[in-house]
C-alpha cells in the first residue's frame, strides 16, 4: 500500500456511488493521480539538483576560499531560513494550484507591526516585563499573518478571483502599511531579548532561527506527504473540480493554505527581526521571487498537483549559496535578481517541458 491516505478514497465512497459514472468515474481518477503523484515524487528525482548544488558550492569555493568560512556559513543560513519559511507555506499553495505573491510583504508588515507593538508598550523593559513584551510582539506579528491569509484565501476561494490578482493586491498594500507604520523607518527600540536570540549560535555553527526553520520543515513535509490535510492539497491541485467531488470541501481548505501561507511569512519576519534586531520595512523585499524560485526549482509545477518539500528545501539551498556566493566573489548586488531570475525561468521551463513530454 502506498504512503497515502486511504481517507480521501473513503470519504468519497460514499457520494461517488450515488453519481452518475462519468462523474463516479473522474472522482476516482483524480483519488488514484493524487496517490500516483506523491508515489513519483522520491529522493531519487531530485538527484539532478544535488548534483548541481554540489558543483555551485564547488565552484563559488574555488573562486574564494572565503566561501566555506564559518561566517559566510553563518550568511547563508541566515538567508536561507528567510527564504526556507517562505517557500515551506508557498509549495502548499503551488501544489493546490494557486500562488502567493505577497508572503514577502507579509514577512516585512508582519515585523513592523510585532516591533511597534513591543517599541509602544515597552521597548526599553528589562527582566520578566521584557519577556512579556517580546511574546506580545512576537503575537501581534502572527496575528498580521492570519488576517492577511484570511483575506487572500476568502477571495480567492470563495469569491473566485485569480490568487495571482488577489496577492499582487495585498502585495501593494502590505507594502505600503508596512512603510506607515513608522513612517518608513527602522523600529530599533524593541527589547534587546530579541536581538539575543538571534545572534546565537549553537557551537558557533547553528544559529537558532536555523533550528526554529528546521522545525517547521520536518513539520510541513509530515504534513503535506503523510496527512489527509497534504491528501487533499494534491488532490485539489490536480483537479478541484474531482476533488469537489470527492467530498473534499475545496473552500475551507485554500483559506486554510492561503494562512498558512501568511503565518509562515510571519514567522519568518519574526526570525529576520531577531537576527537584525530591528524591524525594518523593507525585510521580506523581493523575497517572494526567491520562494517561488526555490519551490519550482525544487520541482513543484505551477500547474498544480506536484511538489515537496524537501524539493524546495533543495531549492532554498540553491538560491542560498547562489546569492552568497555571488557576494563572496564581488559580483554587484543587482546581479543577484538577475541570476535568480533566470534560475527560475529556466526551472519553469523545464517543467513545462516535462509536461508536454507526459503529453505526447
Amino acid at each position: 500500500m502506498s504512503r497515502t491516505d486511504l481517507s480521501l478514497q473513503a470519504a468519497g465512497e460514499e457520494r461517488a456511488a450515488r453519481e452518475s459514472p462519468p462523474e463516479a468515474a473522474r472522482a476516482r481518477q483524480a483519488r488514484g493521480e493524487a496517490r500516483r503523484v506523491v508515489e513519483r515524487l522520491r529522493l531519487g528525482s531530485y538527484t539532478w539538483l544535488v548534483l548541481v548544488l554540489v558543483a555551485v558550492i564547488v565552484g563559488f569555493s574555488i573562486k574564494s576560499s572565503a566561501f566555506l568560512s564559518q561566517s559566510n556559513w553563518l550568511n547563508t543560513s541566515s538567508t536561507a531560513t528567510e527564504v526556507l519559511m517562505l517557500a515551506i507555506g508557498q509549495t502548499f499553495v503551488i501544489v493546490a494550484g494557486q500562488i502567493d505573491l505577497s508572503d514577502g510583504a507579509v514577512l516585512g508588515l508582519s515585523g513592523m507591526a510585532g516591533g511597534w507593538v513591543m517599541s509602544e508598550i515597552g521597548g526599553s523593559a528589562t527582566g520578566t516585563t521584557a519577556d512579556l513584551v517580546i511574546v506580545a510582539g512576537f503575537a501581534s506579528a502572527i496575528a498580521v499573518g492570519v488576517i492577511v491569509g484570511v483575506v487572500n484565501g476568502l477571495l480567492t476561494a470563495r469569491y473566485r478571483i485569480p490568487s495571482f490578482v488577489v496577492t499582487l493586491g495585498t502585495l501593494g498594500i502590505c507594502t505600503g502599511i508596512a512603510d506607515l507604520v513608522y513612517n518608513g523607518q527602522e523600529i530599533s527600540q524593541i527589547p534587546s531579548g530579541v536581538g539575543t536570540i538571534g545572534s546565537t549560535d549553537l557551537g558557533g555553527w547553528i544559529p537558532i532561527p536555523v533550528l526554529v526553520a528546521a522545525v517547521f520543515t520536518v513539520g510541513g513535509a509530515l504534513a503535506l506527504s503523510r496527512t489527509r490535510f497534504g491528501e487533499h492539497t494534491y488532490a485539489i491541485g490536480d483537479s478541484r473540480e474531482a476533488a469537489v467531488r470527492a467530498g473534499i470541501r475545496d473552500t475551507r481548505h485554500l483559506v486554510k493554505i492561503f494562512m498558512l501561507s501568511s503565518i509562515l511569512s510571519a514567522v519568518a519576519g519574526i526570525l529576520v527581526m531577531t537576527r537584525l534586531a530591528v524591524a525594518a520595512p523593507t525585510s521580506g523585499a523581493n523575497d517572494e521571487l526567491d520562494a517561488i524560485a526555490a519551490v519550482v526549482i525544487g520541482g513543484a509545477s505551477l500547474f498544480g498537483g506536484k511538489g515537496t518539500i524537501l524539493g524546495s528545501l533543495l531549492g532554498t539551498a540553491l538560491i542560498a549559496v547562489l546569492l552568497t556566493g555571488l557576494i563572496i566573489i564581488n559580483v554587484p548586488p543587482f546581479w543577484q535578481l538577475v541570476a535568480v531570475g533566470v534560475v527560475l525561468i529556466a526551472a519553469v521551463y523545464v517543467d513545462q517541458f516535462k509536461e508536454r513530454g507526459k503529453g505526447a
